[in-house]
Order: C-alpha cells, then sequence, then structure tokens
C-alpha cells in the first residue's frame, strides 16, 4: 500500500530527494533520529542556529507517518480537545491550542517563503450520527474559549447525512512531500546532512553521545529521537504510548457524479464513528480535475480481525456516496496516542540532558509536529515558548492515570491472547501453505512461527516480536506481521518497518 503522495513522487518528474553518504565516526552537534516532519523542521531550526546537524532516517524521507497522512494543518481537529480536557484541565486545552496554532503560524509562513503550495479550506468537524450533536457542540464551546473563530453550522453541502458541525476557516492543506523535499534541502544548504537507510540502534548518553546504526557509529552533542515512537525504552514511553493505524484512499470521481454536487472543498471529519475524514488534492497543472481522498476506519495496531475489510469498508462508503468513484491509490498509516492526549515533548530520562524525543501527535501531526521541533529547539537554546512551559509543566490527573492503566491492561490481555493462541495452535508443519496474500501462525516445540505468502513468494520467520514478546499477528491489508502489544510492524521476510524495536524477526 503506497500513498498518494509516495506514488505521485515517484511517478511524476519531480526530481527525488537526495540522500547524502554516511560517514562512521563522524562528530556532529545535533543528531536527529527520523527524517518526517519533525525530524527536518528540529533539523532546520538548529542549522539555522549555525549547529552541525546530521538526520539519520532508517527508510527513506517520508516513508513512515508524514508520508502517509491526510496533510490537515488545522487548529480544529475532530473532537482533539475534549478528549484534551477529560483527561486534564483548562490551562492545557489553551496551552495545545497556543503550540498548534505557532506551528500552523510557522509552517505557512515556511510553506510561503518556499513556494510550497498550499490550499486554504475551512476545517469541519461534523456529526455523522444523531448521537454526535452533543460532540459538536462541546467541541464548538471549547474551540471558541481557547480563541478559535469557530462556528456552528446546521446543514454542509455533503453527498451523505450529517447532523450539524463545527467550522473554522482558512486552515490548510498541502502534499507533505513537498514540505519535506523544501526542508532536506535547506538543512543541506545549510551545511547538514540527511542521511537514509540508516536505521539507528542504540543510544549511549555519554559525552558526546554515541549513536550506534546499522551502518556504523556516529556522535553528537545531543540526539533527537523524532520517530513516531522512542526507539529507546528508557522512560517507558513505549508503555504510555497507544499505537494506532487508520487507513485512506483517494479516487478519481468523475465531474458531476458526486451525488449530483461536487467534491468537497473544506476538509471534513467525523467526531462519531464510523470515523470519515475528506479532503481533496488539485489536479495536476491546475487543469485536471481533483482527487478525492476519504480516510477512517482506525484501530489498535494489530488488534483488527481483517484489516483489508477495514479498507474494503472505505471503499465502498466512497463508491455509495460519491457515485463512479475510481480508487487510485490505497495506504495507512500509524500514530501514538498519550492517556492525556497531550504529545510528549522533551528529555528523555536517564539521558544526562543528552536525549530528546517527541511522540504522541493523536494523528494531528502537521501542527504537532512543528509545535515539537519548536520546543526542542527552545527548550535548548534558552528561549521555551510560553505554551511549552504550561504543558511540560502539567500535573497528571486520575482521568489520565486511568487511561494508561485501562491501555497497559489491554496490552497484558493481548499477550496472553497471543501466547495461549500459538501454543494451543497447530505445529508449522502441519499447517497449509498460506494461500496468496495470506499469513499463519504456527509453533515449532515451543516457540511461535509465522508463515506467509507474498508476491509468491512463501517466507517463514518468528511470530515473537523481539521488542517485548509479543505473538504477531497478521495484517492482510498491508501483508505484513503486526505486533498488538505496542506497534512494532514487519514485512514478511522479518524486515522491521516502523515501532519501538530496532531489530528485524528472527528466521
Amino acid at each position: 500500500m503506497t500513498s498518494l503522495w509516495l506514488a505521485s513522487r515517484s511517478e511524476s518528474d519531480a526530481p527525488g530527494i537526495a540522500t547524502d553518504p554516511f560517514e562512521p565516526g563522524a562528530r556532529y552537534d545535533e543528531v536527529i533520529v527520523g527524517a518526517g516532519l519533525t525530524g527536518l523542521v528540529t533539523a532546520l531550526l538548529f542549522a539555522r542556529a549555525g549547529r552541525r546537524v546530521a538526520v539519520l532516517e532508517s527508510r527513506s524521507i517520508g516513508a513512515v507517518a508524514t508520508g502517509r497522512s491526510t496533510a490537515k494543518l488545522s487548529l480544529l481537529q475532530g473532537s482533539q480537545l475534549q478528549k484534551i480536557k477529560a483527561h486534564t484541565y483548562q490551562a492545557i486545552v489553551q496551552a495545545y491550542v497556543d503550540a498548534n496554532t505557532a506551528g500552523q503560524q510557522w509552517m505557512l509562513d515556511y510553506a510561503s517563503t518556499r513556494g510550497v503550495p498550499v490550499q486554504r479550506r475551512d476545517a469541519v468537524s461534523y456529526a455523522g450520527t444523531p448521537g454526535g450533536v452533543e460532540t459538536v457542540g462541546r467541541e464548538f464551546r471549547l474551540a471558541r474559549s481557547a480563541g478559535l473563530d469557530v462556528r456552528l453550522v446546521d446543514t454542509l453541502d455533503l453527498p451523505f447525512e450529517t447532523y450539524g458541525a463545527v467550522v473554522l476557516p482558512d486552515q490548510g492543506q498541502f502534499d507533505p512531500l513537498d514540505v519535506l523535499a523544501a526542508l532536506a534541502d535547506d538543512v543541506r544548504a545549510l551545511g547538514g546532512v540527511v542521511i537514509e537507510n540508516t536505521r539507528v540502534t542504540g543510544v549511549r548518553a555519554s559525552d558526546p553521545a554515541e549513536v550506534r546504526t546499522s551502518r556504523g557509529v556516529v556522535s553528537g552533542a545531543r540526539v533527537h529521537l523524532t520517530t513516531g515512537v522512542p526507539i529507546l525504552d528508557r522512560g517507558l514511553y513505549f508503555a504510555k504510548l497507544k499505537a494506532l493505524r487508520s487507513y485512506a484512499a483517494s479516487y478519481e470521481v468523475p465531474v458531476g457524479k458526486a451525488g449530483g454536487a461536487a467534491l468537497p472543498q473544506g476538509m471534513y471529519l467525523s467526531v462519531d464513528a464510523p470515523s470519515r475524514s475528506l479532503r481533496t488534492v488539485p489536479g495536476a497543472g491546475g487543469g485536471a480535475p481533483e482527487t478525492l481522498i476519504v480516510g477512517g476506519n482506525g484501530h489498535p495496531v494489530g488488534r483488527a480481525a481483517d484489516t483489508q475489510a477495514l479498507v474494503d469498508d472505505l471503499h465502498e462508503w466512497t463508491a455509495l456516496h460519491f457515485p463512479g468513484a475510481m480508487p487510485t491509490h490505497s495506504w495507512s498509516a500509524q500514530d501514538y496516542e498519550t492517556p492525556h492526549r497531550v504529545p510528549f515533548v522533551g528529555y528523555l530520562p536517564r539521558g544526562r540532558g543528552r536525549i530528546y524525543f517527541a511522540s504522541g501527535y493523536d494523528k494531528w501531526g502537521m501542527t504537532n509536529a512543528v509545535q515539537a521541533a519548536l520546543t526542542l529547539f527552545g527548550d535548548l537554546m534558552g528561549d521555551t515558548p510560553s505554551w511549552a512551559k504550561v504543558l511540560h509543566h502539567r500535573v497528571t490527573l486520575p482521568a489520565a492515570i486511568g487511561s494508561g492503566i485501562g491501555a497497559n491492561a489491554a496490552t497484558g490481555w493481548w499477550a496472553l491472547k497471543g501466547w495461549a493462541g500459538a501454543l494451543a495452535g497447530p505445529a508449522t508443519d502441519a499447517l497449509p501453505m498460506p494461500a496468496e496474500g495470506e499469513g499463519l501462525i504456527g509453533r515449532s516445540g515451543f516457540r511461535p512461527t509465522a508463515t506467509s505468502t507474498v508476491a509468491g513468494r512463501t517466507c517463514q520467520v518468528s511470530a515473537v516480536c523481539p521488542h517485548l514478546g509479543g505473538v504477531l499477528t497478521w495484517n492482510r491489508a498491508e501483508t505484513s506481521w503486526d505486533c498488538p502489544l505496542h506497534g512494532s510492524r514487519f514485512a514478511p521476510d522479518g524486515t522491521l518497518l516502523e515501532g519501538p524495536t530496532t531489530r528485524d524477526l528472527r528466521v
């Protein structure tokens, strides 16, 4: 599954995003791990301040969350404010809005300066069922109290039934790969390096910090972990974050066939289940038809009975409401949710003041990634933003503690379920050959095994996640092995794709 953004860049005449050579033993001022939006904005801020910067990316620039997002640069974020309020208090809600406002404004200014196209659109959080009406009202009141210029509407010009919405005008949307390409160019122009296909496997908090990678060792005065989830277990943040996966697809819709109406020109998100996200993408050259993106059907990683059914459901829903819609690309993205619904940003415990991280954007990375970068830079340059000071000193309330306990109880249940099912199941030798696109769990003695057939090739690897020993589940939509504990994911041959672990599966 490849996102519209990643596919369009590889299929177009746009120049690729270059990678720099890896220099074993090199020493930098700032080593940034992860070349998504957080990592590259952080790198640019430090490079502008005269620091020698290296960005290390395990795959390719934008390969994970940023390049697979719907890229909405919005301060209205579904029902996010009331979720935060339910787990914290009003001052945190205000600081969150202020932080995202700063992130949004920085990105708009940067895009304008660099000529990156941004489409200004209304953001709309709507009720898809009568039960969502109260949620819309609560979000409106919280957004208004936080200073956002929102309004309530009773009806929307959409080809399906809605029950009211809150609207925030003049938000933004863009192609995230355009932004990443500009950022990478600017980092390099200031003397930084951006190195792909270099997996960081460990960091020692020495002076300077030692960064171990799949290609050798480099060092830095400071290390910034800007991966989706920290790859170091210091602070146990993997246990404080819930890994979530959601789906999106792009469609060509014949003009005039979208239920008798034009394609929706806002950025829409339902506040109730089933989740639905909509936006459009301008046609190439301004004359081609727009492309529709529909997203939704999120779930905890590794815990969905049939991921392909969730993708099929998106296609069926779109075909029903936008007649003639033809899917062009389908993809999925992984996000992480904190117990209090506010991102973690700051120093990593037991890092001796040399290791920093940012995580937990809860599907709102286009603004939160930038505010996290601004926070990291401000903290370390002695100019912490006022909103960051409030977020740094938030008090953990019982609601957030309860949320964390519940999430970890579910993780424990999945750990027991996985091992019990594997050990009670058939031996690997007794399993049939998996059909194309399928994966099966077996056991070799007391060792769970994972066997799959993809593109005519059958692979057998360990079914045990190398992070904390969870038994993997098969993701049919993406033909991957996913860990239901903390969200590590692997290709059929055992190659690590993403998550808190740094190791491939044993073969």
